[in-house]
């Protein structure tokens, strides 16, 4: 959705080598609808690091409030957004036309806010401009190979096996790169969940080789750029909580994850269960906590759908977890300021 196996205590173990940071610290309490900063819970503590090189610029130093939207800064009060949100995530795909780089500049507001980029990793989309044209160097979406099946309910997508060689390369050595020359400070990758899918799934397949393909890719990432956020979205069953990449363990190369729909009516209430296993574990980055967000909807932004609203941030933030509540899961083209209603 988007726009969108070893056991515990090994990880912990491999996570207090050198190039690990250690904390005691928690996931803060989640900002409220975009109206304040974030609370002060205090976890377990534990451990957390980079998987490539603890840095200074690693981890978040604000939980939220944060917002997700995928449209143009067209009509939009850019200023007013900076002002609302301490994390802000964009599609910054230079195709797209969306922002320029002078008003992510703006968003970023002199270094108060982290703006991140949707990237989808899981999947592809036909109107990427990469989908079947073959950059320089590199394979398009189709000519790697690894597309599988459609995306139900998302019929301009196919999901992917994500133990492509050729597709790590379209990932990493030219759809990140983009992305983050545009300025933005990191990378939102969408579509993770296909590592829990299963050779037998019949939507996007998914065996062994591919979950764990998913897990290194991510680890390249964090190899090619060090200094930048990655948040995974969904995908926080044991497969990644508990998995490793390349001798550490999977977490650690991370700087959050967020969850689609886990408070929304009618949502899987293992997405949180999966959410608070992550908590759980303490895990801080640079000295930070690991950030630990959710995103659920509600049909509309709108004063009518506010009382819903409210709730899932007031449970949200009883539950540590950084909220953002927006209409639906496909649309998200504007922010929604849930203190205007």
């Amino acid at each position: 959705m988007r726009k969108l196996t070893v056991i515990l205590a090994i990880g912990l173990l491999a996570c207090s080598s050198s190039d690990t940071t250690t904390g005691a610290t928690g996931q803060g309490g989640a900002g409220g609808q975009g109206q304040g900063g974030s609370g002060g819970e205090i976890g377990q503590g534990g451990h957390g690091g980079s998987g490539g090189g603890a840095t200074s610029n690693r981890g978040f130093p604000d939980p939220g409030p944060w917002v997700s939207f995928y449209g143009s800064s067209q009509g939009l009060d850019l200023v007013k957004v900076a002002a609302a949100f301490r994390i802000i995530n964009i599609d910054a795909d230079p195709d797209t036309g969306n922002f320029t780089d002078a008003e992510i500049k703006t968003l970023k507001a002199g270094g108060k806010n982290r703006v991140i980029s949707y990237m989808n990793v899981g999947a592809c989309e036909d109107y990427r401009s990469y989908w079947s044209n073959d950059p320089p160097g590199h394979l398009s979406c189709q000519t790697t190979g690894a597309l599988t099946t459609d995306y139900q309910g998302y019929p301009d997508e196919k999901w992917v096996n994500l133990s492509s060689s050729a597709y790590h390369d379209l990932i990493v050595n030219y759809v990140a790169p983009r992305l983050a020359a545009r300025g933005v400070d990191g990378f939102f990758l969408d579509n993770m969940e296909v590592v829990e899918h299963g050779a037998g799934a019949a939507e996007g397949p998914c065996d062994g080789s591919c979950a764990q393909g998913g897990l290194d890719l991510v680890w390249e990432l964090r190899q090619k750029f060090p200094d930048h956020l990655i948040v995974m979205q969904n995908a926080t069953s044991d497969v990644t909580r508990l998995g490793t990449t390349h001798g550490v363990p999977y977490p650690s190369v991370l700087d959050g994850v967020s969850h689609e729909e886990v408070y929304t009516m009618g949502a899987d209430p293992g997405s949180l269960a999966e959410m608070l296993a992550w908590k759980k574990m303490g895990l801080t980055v640079n000295g930070r906590p690991f950030w630990l967000a959710a995103e659920d909807y509600v049909g509309a932004c709108d004063a009518a759908s506010k009382p819903e609203a409210d709730a899932i941030y007031a449970q949200a933030q009883k539950d540590g977890l950084s909220e953002y509540v927006t209409d639906a899961s496909g649309t998200q083209i504007s922010p929604c300021f849930w203190g205007d209603f």
